[in-house]
């Protein structure tokens, strides 16, 4: 069943037209990841389709009910971005749309909340479609992706992993497309190079054919008829030229050579060293006593529950409190998403350039890479949307002086392209990064060690996001099989008893038993 049908839909922002599309439909049981820049008018499509926007070209037509789960929230009182986050999550699912739209759903959920919305998302039957730039969520949920990008909506089956492969896919098409391209025109450049040169040679006199002769009526005629037969070949050739589909050059984005300050001296060395150094907030207990170390080069993600105290963590190491100690070679960059450090009335790459020593070519291929492409690096940051001034804060940190970035949720606010560009730079980058991110995919992409905060504990893991999260689940996992074997014994044993001597207490027994071994199975399935 159809529940929602798009036609011919257009969305304008003054003169620009910001996306169309001919024939999209939403059937019952979709679950569709709506991705794009920021900008490209994902949250508009959304509101088209509860109402709130009219199209000023197309017809939508509704045939469920309908309910948006907003990006922005409202403020509850005390309750935490996190908390108010879940209550609104709730209430809209307790009203039981048959369509639920998600804007952003995960924004401000701790890694355990966005698993918990994944459950519930997944046990629901009613139509999906969500924005979202955390990848693992939406190859949870998607089972279809709509791409907004160049004012077109493209559809893709499967989800964001599937989607990716498909613009791999389309990427190598293109590439190998373009060679093709660039080959066909250098080889009719070449066939009407030779054609000219040739018609060049046939107004001279051959080399054995005398002055007299070269005057003999009939010469001539020969030669410009053989010259006028060789010119109509360079322009037929020309007009082959002219005539072939051009394909474009995609973009290479050039690698990142930068010189870290102090980096051959910090390279694998401890730089930071903390000895029994536990956190509160008032009187409230954040984590016991912690030992820890940081080499140089380290790319360390914080990771924990809201509340739990990341972000005090990260101030307790630059304000070196307590036990911990840093290297007199260490300098500090902070990535605050405040913005505060950015000159509104200034350009993007004369803020970026501000605090740097790097030359302008660095300045500019690292703005490239985020986005700010020849000219763009010329506006004002005051005509920037939200998500790039976000890309120009962590642009002036990146080519900074500093050699030990801090950076707290950095990516918030960003989108796919950005996230993914963030990635490459931090992972290509040389001195230390110490991050907060609930985003699991850039988690596992850039960290190479994780600390960990739980139930008032921090603990320290070697490897990457994904071993991590193995060894996890293998240490929950453990006990929980030697319960099932226990029960299964204990199961064995009731049943050997009952079928000599059944009784009324051996039943209810083995009842129990058995509730007991389906519940530690869902345990272990969960």
């Amino acid at each position: 069943m159809v529940f929602i049908q798009l036609q011919n839909i257009r969305f304008d922002v003054k003169d620009r037209t910001l996306f169309q599309a001919n024939d999209l439909k939403i059937h019952q049981g979709d679950r569709i990841g709506l991705v794009g820049r920021n900008g490209s008018g994902k949250t508009s499509l959304l509101q088209m389709m509860t109402g709130d926007i009219i199209p000023p070209a197309g017809t939508i037509t509704k045939n469920a009910s309908v309910e948006l789960l907003p990006q922005i929230k409202p403020h509850m009182g005390e309750k935490s971005g996190g908390e108010v986050s879940q209550a609104v999550i709730n209430q809209t699912l307790a009203r039981a749309p048959e369509v639920l739209l998600a804007d952003e759903p995960t924004t401000h959920l701790d890694t355990e909340h966005m698993k918990k919305l994944e459950q519930q998302l997944q046990r629901r039957r009613e139509a999906l479609i969500v924005v979202s730039h955390d990848r693992a969520f939406l190859d949870t949920l998607c089972t279809k992706i709509w791409e907004i990008e160049d004012g077109q909506i493209h559809a893709f089956t499967g989800n964001y992993s599937d989607y990716e492969q498909q613009k791999a896919e389309a990427r190598q098409h293109h590439e190998k497309e373009y060679e093709k391209y660039v080959q066909k025109k250098k080889q009719l450049e070449e066939a009407m190079q030779q054609k000219e040169q040739k018609a060049q040679r046939a107004t001279k006199k051959p080399k054995n054919v005398s002055n007299s002769e070269a005057k003999i009526t009939g010469a001539k005629p020969h030669f410009a008829k053989k010259q006028k037969k060789l010119n109509q070949g360079v322009k037929s050739i020309q007009t082959r030229i002219d005539q072939l589909d051009e394909v474009e050059k995609i973009k290479e984005l050039p690698p990142i050579k930068m010189q870290v300050t102090n980096e051959e001296s910090l390279r694998n060395r401890i730089i930071i060293r903390g000895e029994q150094v536990s956190g509160t907030v008032g009187k409230r207990l954040l984590w016991e006593g912690f030992d820890f170390t940081i080499n140089g080069g380290d790319h360390i993600a914080l990771i924990g529950p809201n509340g739990s105290g990341k972000t005090t963590f990260l101030r307790m190491i630059m304000d070196e409190q307590q036990a911990i100690q840093v290297s007199p070679a260490v300098s500090f960059g902070y990535f605050s998403q405040m913005m505060d450090v950015l000159v509104t009335e200034d350009s993007i790459i004369a803020n970026v350039g501000y605090t740097s020593s790097q030359d302008e070519t660095l300045i500019r291929t690292v703005l490239a890479r985020l986005g700010f492409f020849q000219e763009d690096v010329f506006k004002p940051v005051h005509v920037l949307s939200g998500g790039e001034r976000v890309k120009v804060a962590f642009a002036k940190l990146f080519v900074s002086n500093a050699n030990t970035l801090i950076l707290d949720e950095p990516t918030n606010y960003l989108d796919i392209d950005a996230l993914e560009a963030l990635e490459s730079l931090l992972t290509e980058y040389s001195g230390t990064v110490i991050f907060v991110s609930h985003d699991r995919r850039f988690l596992q992409k850039v960290a190479t060690k994780i600390f960990a905060i739980r139930d008032k504990n921090i603990d320290s893991f070697d490897g990457s996001y994904e071993a991590y999260m193995r060894s996890t689940l293998q240490k929950k996992y453990e006990p929980l099989q030697d319960e099932l074997l226990k029960v299964d014994t204990k199961i064995t044993d009731v049943l050997s008893r009952l079928s000599i001597t059944p009784s009324e207490d051996l039943e209810q027994e083995f009842q129990r038993l058995l509730r007991q071994k389906e519940d530690i199975k869902q345990q272990l399935n969960d």
